[in-house]
């Protein structure tokens, strides 16, 4: 008989507990260079099927955020000129909030046909919850957001992005201030069952 998996309860337990912190409670500090270095280099072992590399992060630090955010209210109120004045300080603070954000550019691309799309894209869905895992893990709180931003190329183009790439995520991380309120998870009999062939 096969010996049975050694069980990482440490392990276990850490994942049972991640939950996400608002990005407009988070705290500095952020990660210094080092650390978010090591928070990358971690997360960014993930599924990717043909080795394609199909995703890439660009690093909001310092004020790099509200001068991004300043660039989307912008741009905002020049595409949409009746915009609500607290849509646009929504647009101006929403990057403000934390010491980093980590924008996840999904790099599709569709000539590759023995590698699905879907499969590209979800493999930067996975970086992007790793940069959650490997935040925590890290000491540190984070939140995955998207927004308007995500899905508009004048945007995409203020992220410098070429027309094969796309936002699918903006990790926000920093330090925890209060603990977040837990929320209710569904029971595992809710969401899987066996096959009835």
């Amino acid at each position: 008989m096969p010996d049975q998996p050694a069980v990482n309860a440490q392990a276990l337990a850490f994942l049972r507990n991640r939950r996400s912190v608002p990005a407009a409670r988070l705290q500095p500090p952020g990660p210094d260079a080092q650390q978010l270095r090591e928070i990358i280099a971690t997360a960014i072992r993930v599924p990717d099927h043909g080795k394609l590399t199909p995703w890439r992060l660009i690093v909001f630090s310092g004020d790099a955020g509200a001068r991004y955010g300043a660039a989307l209210a912008e741009l905002h109120a020049r595409v949409d000129p009746g915009v609500a004045a607290a849509k646009l300080a929504k647009d101006r603070e929403r990057f403000a909030h934390s010491p980093v954000v980590l924008a996840v550019i999904a790099r599709i691309d569709a000539a590759i046909t023995k590698v699905p799309e879907q499969e590209q894209l979800l493999s930067a869905g996975c970086l992007a919850f790793n940069l959650l895992l490997a935040a925590q893990a890290a000491g540190f709180a984070a939140q995955w957001l998207t927004g308007w931003s995500c899905y508009d190329r004048d945007a995409a183009a203020l992220l410098g992005l070429s027309a094969h790439e796309r936002a699918i995520a903006y990790i926000h991380i920093g330090s925890r201030g209060d603990e977040p309120p837990e929320r209710i998870r569904p029971a595992v009999d809710q969401v899987a069952g066996a096959w009835q062939g």
